[in-house]
This record gives structure tokens, sequence and C-alpha cells, in this order.
């Protein structure tokens, strides 16, 4: 099930990006999840996913290492792109996952390892 995260669920959201080795502020992550912009993928009451958003772009998706490939990440990006357009910076290795989704991708100016993708809307 993909839904909203809510306040108690900080720490669970914290520790699904963080196993992922995403980089992500703490506040950022409380301030969307107040704001209703951290959405997860929940499974038998226990966070499998999170996507984090500010604004329109995402600042960090991550799935636990033995839920991937299982669709979850496509879900909460479609869950995500209900809202509106998206936009997302990320590393090439990360690439097919936002080819397959739909995005349109192009290199960061000065940046030859990052590309950044955008989303139209809702898939």
């Amino acid at each position: 099930m993909i839904r909203e995260a809510r306040e108690d669920e900080f720490d669970a959201v914290m520790r699904v990006v963080e196993g992922a080795l995403l980089e992500v502020d703490p506040e950022t992550v409380r301030g969307a999840i107040a704001a209703g912009d951290a959405l997860v993928a929940v499974n038998r009451s226990h966070v499998r996913g999170a996507l984090v958003l500010d604004g329109a772009r995402i600042e960090a998706i991550a799935v636990v290492r033995t839920h991937r490939g299982r669709g979850i990440g496509s879900a909460l990006v479609g869950r995500a792109a209900e809202r509106g357009p998206l936009s997302a910076d990320f590393r090439p290795a990360i690439r097919p996952f936002y080819e397959s989704l739909g995005f349109e991708i192009e290199r960061e100016d000065g940046r030859e390892k990052r590309y950044r993708g955008r989303l139209s809307g809702p898939r």
C-alpha cells in the first residue's frame, strides 16, 4: 500500500533512505512528512520504501534491499506523479529506473556524473 508517511514513521523512513546510502538532511525528511510530501510503501505495517519530495523534485527514493525489484519504487513515483510534473537528479547507475518510468533525461550542466530527469505528470 502506498500512502503519505505519518510523523511517527520518521525513523522508519530515515532507516530506508539511509539503508540505500542516500544523504538526505533529516530536517528535510521531517518537513516533507509534516507537509504531506513524503510517501511510503507499507507491507505488514512495515515501511518497505519511501519517497521524499521537495516541491515537485524527488529528494530521495529508496526501497529496502530485500524488497527491490518488486515495483515498489515505480509505484511510489507513480503516486507522486499523480500530483503533477516531477523532476529528479541522480547518478548514472539509476538512469534505467527513471527511463523506464518515462522521464525525459539530460546530463546536468557542469556535473559530468549526474543526470536530471523530468516527468510531465501521471503515467
